[in-house]
């Protein structure tokens, strides 16, 4: 697979030791782009480290489950994240970079470094979990796509939103699945059992079942959530 003007082929190809981004609630899946708006000096500094090798940041959640151990005086990390290069930059003039990850492929994480002398957080990562991520529209077919849309089309219903179907309808189901699990407004537990879904159709299926959980709740119809 292709990230900007790399290629990614299979885990080897993949850096064994990468920066990392703790960002709560974001998601980046294989062959999504992921918008950033980078202002805090670590992350300057790891954009930076970044462009001055082989491009390549993981993004990752902080751990959100109650009773995690901190890594010194950092909150823990998940153990899978998602690797992207950044395949746009800008500068905005006052000191913000404006960037854009494309995603390669999950990872979990081995090993935390030491930060000592360093702003940002550094890990060891293996991506050989996840050879599947270097496949392009695997389980395609295995997608419920119709329930897919009909979910999209009932949050969008439900929240006074509007799409272009004619853009949606011509959307690869990989590209689509991924697309609107990225979008979703779900918290970082329902995130994160997206980013880990084994394949594509339990992607799909776990996408459309938090969907229809967060409809019925906003109607009165659940006080449980649906993933612990």
């Amino acid at each position: 697979m292709m990230a900007g003007n790399a290629r990614y082929d299979t885990a080897t190809d993949l850096p064994r030791r990468m920066p990392v981004f703790p960002l709560s609630g974001a998601l980046l899946l294989p062959r999504g782009q992921l918008p950033l708006n980078i202002f805090e000096p670590r992350y300057i500094a790891m954009v930076d480290a970044a462009l001055a090798g082989d491009r390549v940041i993981g993004m990752v959640q902080p751990r959100f489950d109650a009773g995690a151990q901190r890594h010194g005086s950092e909150p823990a990390l998940c153990n899978v994240g998602c690797a992207g290069r950044i395949t746009t930059f800008n500068e905005t003039g006052d000191g913000r970079y404006l960037i854009t990850l494309t995603g390669i492929t999950r990872f979990r994480i081995e090993e935390e470094e030491s930060s000592a002398g360093r702003l940002f957080r550094v890990c060891r990562v293996t991506a050989e979990p996840f050879e599947v991520d270097f496949l392009t529209r695997v389980g395609e077919s295995e997608v419920d796509r119709p329930a897919l849309l009909r979910a999209f089309q009932a949050y969008l219903s439900a929240n006074d939103l509007e799409a272009d179907w004619e853009s949606v309808e011509k959307t690869p189901t990989e590209a689509l699945v991924n697309a609107l699990s990225m979008m979703s407004p779900f918290g970082p537990p329902e995130k994160q059992a997206l980013l880990e879904a084994p394949d594509l159709k339990t992607r799909a299926d776990t996408l459309i079942a938090i969907t229809e959980f967060a409809l019925a709740r906003a109607k009165g119809g659940g006080e449980s959530t649906p993933l612990q």
